[in-house]
């Protein structure tokens, strides 16, 4: 045992006797015994120096009681000053409140705030504190009324207080009182005042709020402080004014690498990823050097674009600066690439941590699963078992997707019920979501009643998809109604809900049905989203629309297109029209077919890079029932391994196979 350990055990064994002494020392006692002379002097008998010296023993013990958190020892010490001292000094009476607080017993707080004959500001501050950290705001605004010189932690206190327990206009209201009062007194808010306001108002999502307490900086001079800076960049960033927030941003006189960080940021949760790597490029060329959460931000905003180039070069700039092997950063990269459909790199980089964290486990199992390797991803799950490491809930979900994209069901559902009989954990609502997956591709739809019945809480949009997908597949009318109605009434603006009822709809010739949910878009404002696909070639992405002719090679990619069709009828490809959902012709239907988004994007591909190359397409969109046969036929015919990556996974076809064995 160390010394300095040692030597605090004594000291707080010390402590516990002479805490036990004065507990029994009486209370209106002049002079305290012999053994605790030099400890505790009456400050009405004693001299200057004395009194200071059992002043400063006094802070000792509270600065040990406050490590402790010992009400026990709170009290005695508490019992102990009152005896001890006739007028004990408000300082020591603001740091027992204070103690009281800390030790979460506010009524013996306030029972040592009221026996205060003369309270100053801090004693109101310290017990306004107390109070608005329980959440008892009523308490604390009786208090902060009776103050008679508030200061600025005062209206600080009671306006965080107000916003922390989500009542922001009330914090509003209190920030405006606070400028009233203080204009009249000539004295202004200071950089916490406003903080705390421009939390309010980021939490009311009002830009009218935001750009009133704007003025208020700028009248109080406040508009050269970082911190108060980036506070007002942030609210108007929430409240969808992200041009207002560059604009505070660039007038931002000390940009240090977190606000950079936090402007990057900004744009990217504002959908504006494009702009976000504008500004880290910027950042780059001013010689801010980018910190964890920098590199986390960009190389999130490149996985969901799907720019591994651009991500490859981030990593490469990351390996150059030196990066941290065990940091969330190091993660990123696992999660871009992933992302990106180079599994291979993320073997290598996952093979290559010395000791990988719960994150990069998840991450490296997700992204096993998602690309096609389902098996794989559960062999990961045993390493991981084996690791020492104990499972939490978000792993889960990528062990039970790998069972989905593997139609591993029976195994997916033992997984599922381990989840709480052998982990002690709590089932979540993606855990069933899951589960309603894999039982729905499955077509175990009795199962999935039985499960929704028992649910601890409400299904939620994710696990009515699930099942309308699932009842897509096996054609189930009535379960899907019943899957869309509750998706109507919880997200009735999705288009997606219409567009897969009306597929099932249409694949069954029921086009009387199909025209009533045209009908229900239209009057409900509902607009289809656009298919869309993607291939970056040569640092260049190239996004293609269904029956688009925008493309400067629109007539080879046609040309090209019509070859490979041919050669695949001849090995027995044909069309699968239940996909179009219009009642026409065959031949019309097969030719809608044949320009779909992910179909040019491949073709272009084919075109555009070196034979046996293998072409990596993006869709925003779930990939289409008849593109995806026409894939495998591709594959076998180019003799090029052809990567789809759609809305929920990734397909990847090689020879005339696809690695999601057709379940999907």
């Amino acid at each position: 045992m160390g010394a300095g350990r040692v030597a605090r055990i004594r000291f707080l064994c010390s402590l516990a006797g002479f805490l036990d002494a004065a507990a029994s020392f009486p209370r209106h006692s002049r002079r305290p015994p012999s053994f605790l002379r030099g400890v505790t002097v009456d400050s009405s008998s004693a001299g200057p120096i004395d009194a200071l010296c059992s002043q400063r023993r006094f802070h000792e013990a509270f600065d040990h009681c406050l490590r402790l958190r010992s009400i026990e020892d709170a009290r005695r010490l508490h019992s102990l000053i009152s005896s001890s001292l006739s007028v004990p000094p408000t300082s020591l009476f603001n740091r027992l409140i204070y103690l009281y607080c800390k030790c979460c017993s506010l009524p013996e707080a306030r029972k040592a705030f009221d026996e205060m004959a003369h309270p100053d500001t801090c004693s109101f501050n310290t017990i306004i504190a107390g109070y608005t950290a329980a959440g008892d705001l009523a308490e604390a605004q009786i208090i902060f009324d009776e103050i008679h010189e508030r200061d600025h932690f005062s209206w600080s206190t009671m306006i965080s207080g107000y916003t922390r327990h989500h009542r922001p206009f009330e914090a509003l209201d209190l920030y405006r009182r606070m400028h009233r009062e203080l204009t009249s007194n000539k004295t202004r808010s200071d950089k916490f005042t406003a903080s705390s306001a421009l939390a309010a108002a980021t939490a009311t999502s009002s830009l009218q709020h935001g750009r009133e307490i704007h003025g208020h900086i700028i009248r109080a001079g406040l508009d050269s402080d970082a911190v108060v800076w980036s506070a007002l960049s942030d609210v108007y960033s929430k409240c969808g004014a992200i041009v207002n927030a560059r604009q505070v941003f660039d007038k931002t006189s000390d940009r240090d690498v977190v606000s950079w960080t936090a402007m990057i940021g900004r744009y990217f949760e504002g959908g504006r990823k494009t702009e976000g790597l504008e500004l880290f490029s910027e950042m780059l060329r001013m010689g801010v050097r980018p910190n964890d959460f920098t590199f986390a931000y960009v190389l999130g905003a490149c996985s969901e674009l799907a720019a591994e180039e651009l991500g490859r070069q981030i990593h490469g700039y990351m390996v150059r600066v030196g990066y941290d092997p065990f940091s969330f950063a190091a993660t990123s990269v696992l999660h871009m690439y992933s992302k990106c459909g180079n599994i291979e790199k993320v073997r290598i980089l996952f093979q290559r941590m010395p000791n990988p964290d719960m994150i990069s486990w998840t991450s490296v199992i997700s992204g096993l699963a998602q690309n096609g390797h389902p098996k794989e991803a559960l062999w990961h799950f045993e390493l991981f078992l084996g690791s020492g490491i104990k499972p939490d809930h978000i792993i889960f979900i990528g062990v039970l997707s790998a069972c989905v994209h593997a139609g591993f069901v029976d195994q997916g559902l033992e997984f599922f019920h381990s989840i709480k009989e052998k982990f002690g954990l709590d089932h979540t609502s993606d855990h069933y979501n899951c589960v309603v997956d894999l039982l729905s591709r499955a077509g175990r739809f009795e199962e999935i009643e039985e499960m929704i019945g028992g649910m601890p809480f409400k299904p939620d949009k994710f696990l009515w998809s699930s099942l309308l997908g699932g009842c897509r597949i096996h054609r189930n009318l009535n379960m899907a109604k019943m899957a869309a109605d509750a998706l109507f009434e919880i997200e009735p603006e999705n288009p997606a809900t219409y567009v897969t009822l009306a597929n099932i709809y249409a694949s069954e010739g029921m086009w009387g049905e199909v025209e009533e949910i045209r009908k229900k878009m239209n009057g409900r404002g509902v607009v289809k989203k656009a298919g869309s696909s993607w291939i970056e070639v040569k640092r260049k992405v190239h996004v293609f629309l269904v029956g688009d002719n925008n493309h400067p090679l629109t007539k080879e990619i046609c040309n090209m297109l019509e070859k490979i069709q041919i050669k695949m009828r001849e090995q027995g490809y044909v069309p699968d029209t239940k996909f179009v959902l219009h009642d026409v012709e065959e031949e019309q239907k097969e030719k809608s077919l044949q320009h779909h988004s992910e179909k040019l994007a491949v073709v272009f591909g084919i075109l555009a890079t070196s034979p046996g190359k293998p072409i990596k397409v993006f869709k925003n969109l779930r990939i289409c029932g008849d593109c995806h046969t026409a894939f495998k036929f591709m594959s076998r015919i180019v003799e090029r391994e052809i990567v789809v990556r759609d809305s929920c996974r990734f397909h990847r076809f090689k020879d005339g196979d696809c690695s999601c064995g057709d379940y999907w």
